[in-house]
């Protein structure tokens, strides 16, 4: 059963109101879900949604009112991040999650600027080091899509791997993108452990009256490419910029779609603290 908050089951109630007058047949059912599909998508993605178009409306215009963009986006996160609460468009637990992957995206933050793996070409007043505070928010983004996607969408599962060979799998990951600097990268044995874990994985999802499936692991490809697209606007927002962008901006490398790939799935493990995985069960017709 889905576990919205107080406004979230007052906005489900009502659509479900509207949506269930509509008409019925292949076509009409078909076109519900679609749409039902990329409105979900969208609220559980709400924060993100507000970062990026914040990053992007700045990036086309900034007034000098004596506030770096950065500075701003790091006290809008904050503002953002507290009215979700405070509306309950997020719970305590989510909250925590959040938190919590927002402090491991700062960590890494910290020793990938050191590495020059990327920079911040602008000043910040609120900032640790060559990281300005507003970066653990990007990654928080996604912890919080994760969280909300999961009971927006009453998602269940069949054959899901051992929690606690996630976890391990999560914590090679974390390592691996510090220690590849130093030693051999593992990269491509983490995707093969990956790969063995979830191949037979399958994910159950509702999204109005029917209930769909999709493999984890094409499921994890998809959002990390939404998650590579948001990349490359945040680059041209000069956000954040890697070397070869200094000059002006290209492309994000598509090697950077196989690290999201490993990180997003860092957010997937952190979630299942907050909603274990749940076994799929056939619905009773």
């Amino acid at each position: 059963m889905n576990q919205f908050t107080t406004l979230e089951a007052r906005i489900d109630a009502a659509a479900h109101a509207v949506l269930a007058r509509l008409p019925r047949g292949p076509l009409a059912d078909g076109l519900v879900e679609f749409v039902v599909f990329g409105l979900k998508q969208a609220w559980a993605c709400l924060f993100g949604g507000l970062m990026l178009g914040m990053i992007l409306v700045t990036r086309l215009w900034w007034p000098d009112i004596g506030l770096a963009r950065y500075d701003a986006w790091f006290l809008a996160a904050l503002l953002i991040q507290g009215a979700m609460l405070a509306l309950r468009l997020e719970t305590l637990n989510e909250a925590k999650v959040i938190l919590i992957f927002h402090l491991v995206g700062t960590g890494m933050e910290l020793f990938k600027t050191a590495a020059g793996s990327w920079i911040y070409p602008e000043d910040a007043l609120f900032r640790l080091g060559g990281v300005p505070l507003f970066s653990g928010f990007m990654y928080a983004c996604v912890g919080s899509y994760m969280a909300r996607i999961q009971r927006i969408f009453d998602i269940t599962f069949t054959r899901y791997p051992p929690v606690w060979a996630t976890v391990l799998l999560a914590l090679a990951i974390y390592v691996n993108f510090f220690s590849h600097h130093f030693i051999f990268d593992f990269r491509w044995l983490l995707f093969a452990v990956l790969a063995a874990l979830y191949l037979p994985s399958t994910m159950h999802y509702r999204v109005f009256r029917f209930r769909h499936r999709m493999p984890m692991l094409l499921a994890f490809l998809l959002v990390a490419l939404f998650i590579w697209i948001a990349e490359n606007i945040g680059t041209w927002s000069r956000a954040w910029i890697y070397p070869d962008q200094t000059d002006g901006w290209t492309l994000v490398s598509w090697s950077k779609l196989g690290s999201w790939y490993l990180l997003m799935l860092i957010s997937v493990v952190l979630v299942t603290l907050v909603h274990p995985p749940r076994g799929y069960e056939p619905e009773r017709q």
